[in-house]
């Protein structure tokens, strides 16, 4: 495919609203043809802010010849059918995370998206930061020795109580909202070899989600993760790896803004030292994965469907 890819939004969700769509606007690669919503003031209010044209109804998003690919930022309960009539439709997705509720069902789409020669890609934009590439190299240098061990949390202060992360009906909860993040950075460092050790998950008073949690997690080499997630909390979002002759820590690790300077710390006992790197737009760099994914038709889906498989194994340890 050349030239920009022409997207169209189905749902008028706050990440889109806030995120998605200013850089989906932004972007010389991406050109916003239409949005959707149930409501057809909301699309109209949407649509004049953003471009394109006003939709009521995602069904009738998905009939229009002129958009190549959605994004899809509804409740996680109705990913799996809305990605699905996306494809069925010849279109290319980039949905928010998690891609579905259930590894099943996310391997089917990822399944069904190659089968078809499109693009499926999960929202997960911290993996497409350079930081982290970064501290793989100082990993891969040596910098630290031996890696033996990662932690890693993200926590959100208490959301609205009308907020849909509360509604189980919606696929609502901490693991898949915010856990999700630390759960990925494991396999981004130790590999796709994690198990889980144990799980512990945690309802909040009246709440009929989970609302925070602990995972526990191995490597058959022995080396351990520990993972900490929660939505009433003081924010946190960081991750520490553990070597043999020292330690890296990375603060603002899972959504830093675009004007972050981001600071990786690596203390040995030599001393300690900060490495600033250039800040870098997360969002951006997503949406040019995405781009380059439509353009290529196929996005990569191992790690997706490994995440996906790492979800329920925590639930399931936790039940």
């Amino acid at each position: 495919m050349s030239g920009a890819v022409r997207v169209g939004v189905i749902g008028c969700a706050d990440i889109a609203v806030r995120r998605m769509l200013p850089a989906f606007a932004a972007s010389p690669d991406t050109e916003i043809v239409a949005v959707a919503s149930r409501s057809a003031p909301k699309a109209q209010r949407v649509a004049a802010r953003f471009g394109g044209r006003a939709v009521r109804g995602y069904a009738g998003l998905l009939e229009l010849e002129e958009v190549d690919a959605v994004y899809v930022p509804l409740p996680a309960a109705l990913h799996e059918r809305w990605v699905r009539a996306a494809l069925d439709a010849g279109k290319h997705v980039l949905a928010e995370k998690p891609l579905t509720t259930n590894a099943t069902r996310t391997g089917r789409l990822l399944d069904l998206a190659r089968d078809r020669g499109l693009a499926l890609m999960e929202n997960v934009m911290f993996v497409h930061h350079p930081r982290h590439a970064a501290v793989r190299r100082l990993v891969a240098e040596g910098a630290i020795g031996e890696l033996r061990s990662l932690s890693a949390a993200f926590t959100v202060p208490a959301l609205p109580d009308t907020d849909i992360r509360h509604r189980p009906e919606l696929g609502g909860g901490a693991l898949g909202d915010v856990g999700l993040y630390p759960l990925r950075a494991a396999l981004h460092f130790l590999g796709p070899g994690l198990e889980v050790v144990g799980a512990e998950l945690t309802r909040g008073s009246g709440r009929e989600v989970e609302t925070s949690g602990a995972v526990l997690l191995r490597t058959r080499e022995g080396r351990t993760a520990q993972v900490t997630f929660g939505i009433e909390h003081a924010y946190l979002s960081r991750y520490e790896l553990w070597g043999s002759e020292g330690r890296i820590t990375v603060d603002r690790a899972f959504t830093p803004p675009a004007d972050h300077v981001p600071v990786i710390e690596l203390h040995r006992a030599g001393g300690h030292e900060q490495i600033r790197l250039a800040p870098h737009d997360q969002v951006a760099a997503t949406i040019a994965a995405f781009v380059a994914s439509v353009r290529a038709g196929a996005a990569p889906a191992g790690e997706t469907l490994r995440q996906a498989r790492l979800l329920d194994d925590v639930s399931g340890r936790a039940a």
